[in-house]
Formats: structure tokens, sequence, C-alpha cells
């Protein structure tokens, strides 16, 4: 066997190997004879058929066979011998094998690259200021409150206004035609909760009931129906009633009727906890965020292509999931990605930058993932679940969900030991210089 590595872009590599023809040879007659072995002929024995009938019978299905036999046995050892580690899957380019010459096949891939780092120490980032905002408790509040909300006719003579809910008939025109799916008859719509187009909600604002009235409006840009985009619409609407929102007071019996067996202050309590907690999260995500840029960008490392496509269709995967669960059409999708393509690239380039770093780091300096550190996480997990730290461990006993594990742990401790040495700034959320993606 013989065996060449070219360096072809980047940190693609393209090894080069070729098997002497008496090695193709003998993988040919080893397959010709496991096939005569197993087949029945018509004419002949069970294994008893003349190898150049089976040659000529199974000649397309052999060559497929010898190429990936050839394959799987000497990539590795070339791989060995030319000290090569691929950190991608490779593409395999030959052509099919013959008995009577040598075969050669390429394997494509991505391999590691070369992570230096020099400067971990003293890195300069900003951190957002923990601030206590007490609306947050009233944001619960008045949820709780107006899932038990009861709507109550407007008896007074007045114009409708923000927070009611509107009964309208509507029709709606474009270019002077009714527009499709556009009308409706006795429809409640709640005057501030966004559910139509801009502008419309605040069209019905000052009406009386009784009143018709049209407003003229624009649709936005983009917009789901591509074809409305950005066009004038006129609604014709008639406002037939209004009715106002009665929110009953809030008091530990409403707080039985949810089912939240606590008094308003210890719920107010609770939800102060809560909101504090979830704030720290935020803003040690967007901390540590800043910190892998700052590392990256003192410790620039080259991305292997195949990375980061595959890292950028993750970002996109999982940006498509989470839009999609808040009403994302398709259309907007593909309008948005296409718009912050190198957004997403850019992206996907720092993550795996800031992997290699953490991985170097945690090499230098011993901070790797060990037992004891998987045993503690372990019966961290099993005391915040509930769940049988051996049904954890059952669960963690899978490769892929165990490596993640391992990296998370090994992330943690790398952080740290950056964040010690950092040059920490807290400020207030409105002067951040940057906002963390």
């Amino acid at each position: 066997m013989k065996a060449q590595v070219q360096t072809t872009e980047g940190l693609q590599r393209k090894l080069n190997v070729e098997i002497a023809q008496d090695v193709v040879k003998s993988a040919f007659e080893k397959v010709y004879q496991d096939i005569q072995r197993q087949v029945e002929i018509k004419g002949f024995r069970k294994g008893k058929a003349p190898l150049a009938t089976i040659k000529t019978m199974y000649k397309d299905r052999v060559q497929g066979d010898v190429a990936q036999d050839l394959i799987q046995k000497h990539y590795p050892v070339a791989l060995q011998d030319q000290k090569v580690d691929p950190i991608s899957y490779p593409e395999f380019e030959f052509e099919d094998p013959s008995e009577s010459k040598d075969f050669k096949f390429s394997a494509i891939f991505d391999v590691r690259p070369e992570v230096k780092v020099k400067k971990w120490e003293g890195l300069e980032v900003e951190k957002e200021k923990l601030v206590n905002d007490p609306t947050k408790v009233e944001q619960v509040i008045n949820n709780i409150r107006n899932s038990r909300v009861n709507y109550v006719d407007v008896l007074e003579t007045r114009p409708a206004q923000m927070g009611d809910v509107a009964l309208i008939d509507f029709e709606g025109f474009v270019d002077g035609k009714a527009l499709e799916n556009g009308a409706g008859k006795d429809h409640n719509l709640e005057l501030g909760s966004k559910q139509f187009i801009d502008g419309y909600e605040e069209g019905i604002v000052g009406m009386k009931v009784g009143d018709t009235k049209t407003i003229d409006l624009k649709f936005p840009t983009p917009y789901h129906a591509k074809e409305l985009e950005g066009k004038p619409v006129s609604f014709k609407v008639t406002l037939k009633g209004l009715k106002k929102k009665d929110l009953p007071e809030f008091n530990d019996e409403m707080l039985k009727v949810v089912g939240i067996n606590q008094t308003v202050e210890e719920f107010k309590k609770t939800i102060q906890q809560d909101t504090e907690t979830q704030e720290k999260k935020r803003i040690e995500d967007a901390f540590k965020n800043r910190l892998l840029k700052k590392l990256v960008e003192a410790n620039p490392v080259d991305v292997p292509a195949s990375l980061l496509k595959d890292q950028k269709a993750a970002l996109i995967e999982d940006f498509k999931k989470r839009m999609t669960e808040q009403g994302m059409q398709q259309a907007e999708f593909e309008d948005y990605v296409q718009k912050w393509d190198s957004d997403f690239a850019k992206t996907a380039g720092e993550m795996i930058q800031s992997s290699f770093l953490i991985d170097k780091l945690a090499q230098e300096h011993n901070l790797g993932c060990t037992q004891e550190d998987l045993d503690k996480r372990f019966a961290e997990f099993a005391q915040q679940t509930n769940i049988e730290i051996e049904r954890i461990k059952e669960w963690y006993n899978k490769p892929e969900q165990l490596s993640r594990l391992t990296y998370m742990i090994t992330e943690e401790k790398v952080i740290k030991m950056i964040t010690d040495k950092a040059k920490v700034k807290e400020v207030d959320a409105k002067d951040l210089k940057e906002e963390a993606n």
C-alpha cells in the first residue's frame, strides 16, 4: 500500500491511497468464494457452482463489495501511516476496482487546526449589573388576574379605548376588490392585542358604538402573504358593542383558586426569587458569550469548513424551531435567514473556535471532566429533579448525552479559570457596548 496526503484548501486534506494488484485480486477471490458458498444456481448444488459462472453473474455486485472492503481495511492504516487525524467524516473518490490492476482511492476530509492560546488572562469583559425589577412581579400577578378576567358591557357613553374588547363587523379591500378572508361579523377584538396589522386597532380607538369608519393602512413588509407585502388596504369597520375588563382582586383566595397554596406575600417573595434566579442565569449566559468572544478575538483559530457548515445548519434549524413556535411563517423565516446569513456563519465560527480553545486550555491546565465531577453532577440532578440517581446515570450512559455533559463540565471549569483572571466591568444594561448573541 502507498499513501500520500495533499493539502487542498485551508484545513482540508486529500489522502491518496494505492493498493497493489495482488491484494486487489485476493480481495476479489475472497468475495467470489463467499458468494459461491452461499448462492444456489440452477444446475449446481449449493456451493458447487464454478467460480467462472459466479464471476459472470455477480461481477457488478462484487466490484462494490471489493471497493468497500479495501477502503475499510486500508483507510485507517493509511491515516496512521501518514499521521493525520480527520475531524470530519471523509468523502471517498474511486473508480470500480479490477482484478488486473492496482486499486486507487482518495479520501477528502478536514483536520483539526493547530491551537495556540496566546492570551487568556486579563481579558476585559463587560457584565450586566443585576437590577431588581419589581414590575416583573406585577406582570406575573397581572397574568394571573387576567386568567380569571370577566368582560362586562361598557354602559356609559364613551369612545373605544385601548384595553376594551370591541365587537365589530369589518370588510377589507385591496385595489378596490374585496380582500380574500378579509371580512368578519361579530368579531371580538381586544384593542392593544396586536391581532391585526399595525394601525388597525388604533383606528378603532375613538369610535363610538354604532359608528362606521374606513381605516386606510398598508400591509407590512415582510408579510406571510407575499402578494400583499406593502400594499395599501382599506378596512370598513362598524363598532357594534364595547366590553371592558373586570379584573378580580388579587388575594389569598384567588391564589387557592388557581392552585397556589401560599399567601400573597409568600407568593410575591417566591416570584421575586424565581425572577432573580432567571435574571442571574440570563446575565451569566450573556457574560459567558462575551467572554468567549473576547477569548476568540485574542486567539483566532482556523475553522474547518465541514464543521462550520454543520454548526451553521444546526443554528438555523434551532432558530427555525423557536420562531415556528412563535408563529413565524416559512416565507418570513427564509427571508430572515437569507438576510442574516453572514451572522449565522460568524456565530457558528465563533462557537467552533471557542470549543477548540476550551479543549486546549483544559488540557494545558488539567481541567478536564473527571468521574468525581460526573458523580457530583448526577447527585445534583437527582436532588433537583427527585429522580433516582441510577435512572440519571442510565440516561447519561448514552455516548451522546455523556459527551455533552462532559464538555459542559469542562467548559464550566475553563470559564471559571478565565473569569477569575479577567478584568470584569459591571455596567447597566443600557450601557453595554455590545449584545451577546
